[in-house]
């Protein structure tokens, strides 16, 4: 992470030159652009050595985290420009396509031949993002919103405001299609949880008085072993509910004179777990 770090800071210079070139007056589409050629030399100088140091296994490592980061920093450097009309982005998508084949080139120049096909890959899906970037900046007003929603699925409408600004659309033009945007856009449901409640839970200090239920006369009279069989029953639990109280009385008193006698016996020890305390 160091070493890619130390890369890093070495473009910072050819991140700000990329967004200093006047892309929304360029008149044609040339070879690459000097920032491109900057990025290109930081890399033939540095990664020689970084391969000739590291073995197969940390190159490869070094290798994934250059392109993790160097990947996303060009993407949102481009937000970085000022307005960009239809050659520019022309332009800047010769740059990116120029930037990927660097990239791709890095193994050959660290003369590391047993570099994972899994590299090329990493580095074709991060560097895609700027070029479906500035694709979407190419496609004309009324298709703006639907070319973004097909090539940046996870884009944000903040994002797509700022594409709006790179193509030099006005204030009033960008509301009308920002509207358009949000509208076609898919709403997130949230899925609808019901509450369920929590029964209620008995307690041994209080209880709470429960209607009787009305019993038939006749058959009360049938069973007049019913009502004693209820009495002690209630007798029965009130009985169980004064000892779960006695005993948590008890063991709550009994517990707390423990840890006094606990307490006491630290402290007369000279070298108790409690001395320092006591003595501070």
């Amino acid at each position: 992470m160091t070493l890619v770090h130390g890369v890093e800071t070495k473009f910072d210079a050819e991140m700000v030159a990329m967004t200093r070139v006047p892309w929304s007056t360029l008149e044609s589409v040339g070879d690459q652009s000097e920032y491109v050629n900057g990025i290109s030399s930081i890399l033939s100088s540095t990664v020689p050595a970084l391969g000739s140091l590291l073995s197969p296994t940390y190159f490869q490592y070094f290798l994934d985290k250059l392109a993790a980061s160097l990947g996303p920093r060009f993407y949102l450097n481009i937000y970085k420009c000022k307005h960009i009309s239809e050659t520019g982005a022309q332009q800047m998508l010769l740059d990116t396509q120029a930037v990927k084949t660097v990239l791709l080139d890095i193994p050959a120049l660290g003369k590391q031949t047993t570099v994972a096909a899994s590299y090329s890959k990493f580095v074709t899906r991060e560097m895609s993002k700027a070029e479906a970037l500035l694709k979407v900046i190419l496609s004309p007003v009324d298709s703006v919103a639907s070319t973004y929603r097909a090539l940046l699925p996870e884009g944000t409408p903040l994002e797509f405001q700022r594409i709006l600004e790179l193509k030099g659309l006005k204030k009033a033009d960008q509301q009308a299609i920002l509207e358009d945007f949000n509208k076609h856009s898919p709403s997130i449901k949230h899925p609808t949880i019901t509450p369920t409640a929590a029964p209620p839970v008995p307690t041994a200090t209080a209880s709470v008085p429960m209607a009787p239920v009305p019993l038939p006369t006749q058959a009360v009279a049938a069973s007049p072993s019913m009502s004693t069989a209820l009495t002690g029953a209630l007798a029965n639990r009130e009985d169980v509910l004064a000892r779960a109280a006695a005993l948590g009385r008890g063991a709550a008193t009994t517990g707390f004179k423990r840890f006094l006698a606990l307490t006491e016996a630290a402290k007369d020890r000279k070298d108790g777990p409690f001395r320092k305390l006591f003595n501070a």
